[in-house]
């Protein structure tokens, strides 16, 4: 049975987009090689459980060549699900973007930096608040979300592009 949870529960959803949009700034466009479907395993650790396995499909979609990403993103685990998508800009080492969670209806901002190989941002809506650390090498990513105080504190991913 999958269970819903509240908005303060989004902060995986949201970091799983930041994971999903941001790959290291190179000299070629940015986002060109995140183009297509990446699927992974990992955990999340809930503040008052254990840590649960979650699986995740991710699609982006370069929008603007090198500097815009639209992604969607479904993730699952035996009691939680969640369908995320975002719109996710880079300048110079500069993001910025939104999410939004259709399933349980919320949304916010993410924005942070880019920069030799390390993304650090940060996720907020209205009762979520998260930091999100994430490389890209090639065609693996990982991924670790940190927010004490949420329901969700911990969620660490690693996705590999699907071949086609």
């Amino acid at each position: 049975m999958l269970l819903k949870f509240s908005a303060a529960h989004m902060g995986i959803g949201v970091a799983c987009l930041v994971l999903a949009g941001i790959s290291p700034l190179r000299a070629e466009p940015v986002f060109d090689g995140l183009a297509g479907a990446w699927s992974g395993v990992g955990t999340m650790k809930p503040s008052d459980g254990p840590r649960e396995k979650v699986r995740c499909k991710v699609a982006y979609d370069v929008t603007r060549p090198g500097r815009s990403l639209t992604i969607n993103l479904r993730c699952a685990s035996d009691a939680y699900k969640m369908v995320l998508s975002a719109n996710i800009e880079q300048s110079g080492t500069e993001l910025s973007g939104n999410w939004f969670e259709s399933e349980y209806r919320q949304g916010g901002k993410v924005y942070g930096t880019n920069k030799d190989s390390l993304i650090e941002a940060r996720i907020e809506g209205n009762t979520v608040a998260a930091l999100v650390t994430t490389q890209t090498r090639s065609n693996r990513q990982s991924f670790l979300m940190e927010a004490p105080g949420s329901w969700m504190s911990e969620v660490a991913i690693e996705l590999n592009k699907d071949s086609k």
